[in-house]
């Protein structure tokens, strides 16, 4: 064998010699990065879950985040800055993102201790504009000035679409003492989820186009439109067919609040329906008030009269007031 031959040999060995250590360095180092990338985000958890994903606009969409301290040690939470220590990255299908609505509040800081789960309940509809029709991306944040960087949850996708409207009217509220002369727009839509069709109310102002609320009344299980008479004030009564021979009775203020809700059932022989009467009350007529289990135990309606929410361009309200704790109970 030549010497061009041993030392072309030796040179193929040392130089794989050389490379070993080279990938084991490099595997080492990789799989430090990959368990401290893994360590960083088991610190904090957070995740949000949403009770569907199809919504109409304006209409409450509620987010319920839960915040699980994994560091091993109590964390204060509280904003640092410009870092708020809970916040919503929110933004369009199409990457478009969606800032906040101006006069963002303050939340209050919190301690959690370790291992600490903390659950709450957020209406991102009088926090952000999502009102345009279409789909957005939304995920929840939340900054640790002890570790100095935000922990996200995963995205959850929703649908902002728009009902059908089956019943409309504009009317004046009546003036008293403590409320100026204003002019109400008052809609009823229907709008097909999955499982059932949903209908759902909609106040508006229509000199300001805030929007006082946009509820959802609850199924409509009939082909014909709801019964809805307004009282000698101009408020909204309606009876809705919500099961076979069920039907519910709901009275709405003229800024959005849910006065009163009641079930009736259909008897032999009358069907209950809604009549004005001469001294301008609406009664409901036919029927037996009942209180089913299934209907009675639905949880009180969601409401954004305490902080109504303007439309895209409109001037903001200057007694306009947001909550004081995004991490509403």
């Amino acid at each position: 064998m030549s010497v061009l031959s041993l030392i072309g040999k030796r040179s193929k060995c040392s130089f794989g010699l050389q490379r070993r250590p080279f990938l084991s360095c490099f595997a080492l180092a990789a799989a430090t990065l990959l368990l401290s990338l893994h360590v960083a985000t088991a610190q904090l958890q957070i995740d949000i879950t949403l009770k569907r994903t199809l919504y109409i606009a304006y209409e409450p969409l509620i987010v319920n985040v839960s915040i699980t301290n994994l560091s091993g040690a109590s964390l204060e939470l509280a904003d640092s800055g410009r870092n708020h220590w809970f916040s919503f990255q929110i933004e369009t299908l199409d990457n478009r993102p969606v800032a906040p609505r101006p006069g963002r509040a303050t939340d209050t800081p919190i301690t959690l201790e370790a291992g600490q789960r903390i659950t709450r309940s957020v209406n991102l509809t009088p926090l952000y504009p999502i009102t345009e029709y279409g789909g957005y991306r939304i995920q929840a944040s939340v900054y640790a000035a002890s570790l100095g960087q935000y922990f996200n949850s995963p995205p959850l996708n929703v649908e902002i679409t728009e009902g059908r409207v089956v019943y409309e009217k504009t009317v004046g509220v009546p003036q008293s003492e403590n409320k100026a002369a204003s002019i109400r727009h008052i809609a009823l839509l229907t709008h097909r989820l999955p499982n059932s069709s949903q209908l759902y109310i909609r106040i508006q102002e229509s000199k300001t186009g805030t929007i006082f609320c946009t509820h959802r009344l609850g199924r409509l299980v009939s082909s014909g439109p709801p019964d809805i008479v307004l009282d000698s004030q101009n408020r909204p009564h309606i009876l809705q067919n919500v099961a076979p021979k069920v039907f519910l009775y709901s009275l709405i203020g003229l800024d959005g609040e849910v006065i009163e809700r009641k079930t009736y059932n259909q008897t032999r022989r009358h069907k209950p329906f809604l009549k004005l009467g001469p001294d301008g009350n609406v009664a409901t007529q036919g029927g037996e008030e009942s209180l089913p289990e299934d209907i009675a135990a639905v949880k009180p309606l969601p409401t954004t009269a305490d902080r109504p929410v303007p439309v895209p361009g409109a001037d903001p309200d200057p007694n306009d007031k947001r909550p004081k704790n995004l991490l509403s109970e």
